[in-house]
């Protein structure tokens, strides 16, 4: 069993900079507006020769039980209901507050042990770090998560917990790495709610306001036995809309996921289908070359459903050419109606984006296809394509070689691209096609 650890604290005393300077790389949104961090995240971790999982939490404060700082709440204790200990963080340069004794009166009824941390103890600041004796949850732990200072002392008060887990650690299994799945779109289309019925509980923080979701969010999971890395993402608006920094940030942090992950799920509202910022998404994700998966999310609040999908049928063929063939799952996250449909899809489109077809197949095809519409003339002089062969996968990458690239019209290549899909199912995936001056590099030389 992996030691499992939960940062806790009010907000604004350094839990998501602590998070990532355990992670080792900036995967938390730091900001100085309080409450930036309200979903639980987690990533593993490290602390000299310690590996442990970290989750970081929404910051501990009072709150109506019908607010969003309530819900914020309950993730944060079942984050404490995980941990095996928790880092229950006070700001050092404030010194302990009305607050930190009432969160620490909390904790002390729970049967997580708790290390209290003084962050931000650099300099002066590190007399503060003995008021934290008052709140009798033992020696605190003087520590800057800014500068790095005093990580060495966190790991003596660490070190115990992690040989009690690692005695009870399970013989590791060998797994294949896991599909990297990333949940992206507009804001309040349902990614959040897609996500906690895709893992059967209730993950990520939910409702009826407007970008709820700040992080970018991962959860581990098991689908049908096969390991699944799930990112849920901030909502993306339009740029010209994004004023404030934090939202900045949680559209920088979408971006980084899709450039990422493997398959990527487009959620879209049925009520407000395919708007223009869903298909900028969905060319930014065949962009980056994705795999793409359209799902039509509150399919159940639409009455005329066969105009619906005929409308988004004909919406895809126009505005998305470079998608041909891209199909739309329609679901009811909420009731759960059509949910299950969903992953076999995104594994049908992963299996797409990692196929590799032989090179005699794909020339016999080359060969077939100019011998019914030849490319056109050139200068009086019928193009020549030669050879073609695959170069790559994640996405499809092909080679054609022609006796004058720079002369095939994009027409003609569209046209390959589209019979390419149809002939090797390969609907929805970016493909990538070079065009090669030359021989056929693999012919024997003479």
């Amino acid at each position: 069993m992996t030691l499992t650890v939960a940062i806790v604290g009010r907000p604004n005393v350094g839990k998501s900079t602590l998070f990532n300077r355990l992670a080792g790389k900036r995967l938390a949104l730091v900001d100085d507006t309080p409450g930036v961090t309200r979903d639980r995240r987690m990533a593993e971790a490290s602390l000299g020769d310690l590996r442990f999982r970290i989750i970081d939490t929404a910051g501990l404060e009072d709150a109506e039980p019908d607010e969003l700082g309530a819900r914020m709440q309950e993730q944060t204790a079942r984050a404490l209901e995980e941990a095996d200990v928790a880092l229950f963080l006070v700001d050092a340069r404030e010194g302990v507050t009305p607050l930190d004794r009432d969160f620490a009166d909390r904790l002390r009824r729970l049967k997580t042990p708790v290390i209290v941390v003084a962050n931000k103890a650099e300099g002066s600041a590190f007399a503060g770090a003995l008021e934290a004796f008052a709140l009798g949850l033992g020696d605190p732990v003087a520590i800057s998560a800014e500068h790095g200072e005093g990580l060495d002392a966190l790991f003596q008060a660490l070190a115990p917990y992690a040989d009690r887990a690692e005695a009870a650690a399970p013989v590791p299994d060998e797994d294949k790495r896991p599909l990297q799945l990333a949940i992206v779109g507009r804001p309040n289309v349902g990614k959040s709610t897609l996500v906690n019925r895709l893992l059967g509980e209730e993950r990520m923080l939910v409702g009826p306001e407007p970008g709820i979701t700040r992080d970018a969010i991962a959860s581990l999971w098991r689908w049908h036995g096969r390991a699944v890395r799930l990112v849920d993402t901030a909502g993306m608006r339009r740029r010209p809309r994004i004023e404030e920094k934090l939202e900045q940030l949680s559209v920088a942090d979408t971006l980084r996921t899709i450039r990422f992950a493997e398959v990527v799920v487009l959620v879209v509202d049925a009520t407000q289908m395919l708007e223009r910022q869903d298909l900028t998404i969905a060319r930014l994700v065949a962009d980056e070359g994705r795999a793409l998966v359209l799902a039509v999310n509150k399919w159940d609040l639409i009455e005329d459903k066969r105009k619906a999908l005929e409308d988004l049928k004909d919406t895809l063929e126009t505005s998305l050419p470079q998608l041909a063939g891209l199909g739309a799952v329609t679901i009811s996250a909420l009731t759960g109606a059509g949910v299950q449909r969903l992953m076999p899809a995104v594994v049908a489109a992963d299996a797409a984006w990692n196929k590799r077809i032989p090179t005699p197949r794909l020339n016999r095809f080359l060969a077939d296809i100019q011998e019914r519409h030849p490319p056109p003339l050139v200068g009086g002089r019928r193009l020549k394509l030669r050879f073609a062969t695959q170069v790559n996968v994640r996405p499809p990458t092909f080679a054609l070689f022609a006796s004058k690239p720079g002369e095939l019209p994009d027409s003609y290549r569209r046209y390959l691209t589209n019979l390419l899909r149809e002939a090797f199912d390969l609907p929805g995936v970016p493909i990538r096609m070079m065009l090669r001056k030359g021989r056929n590099p693999y012919a024997e030389a003479k």
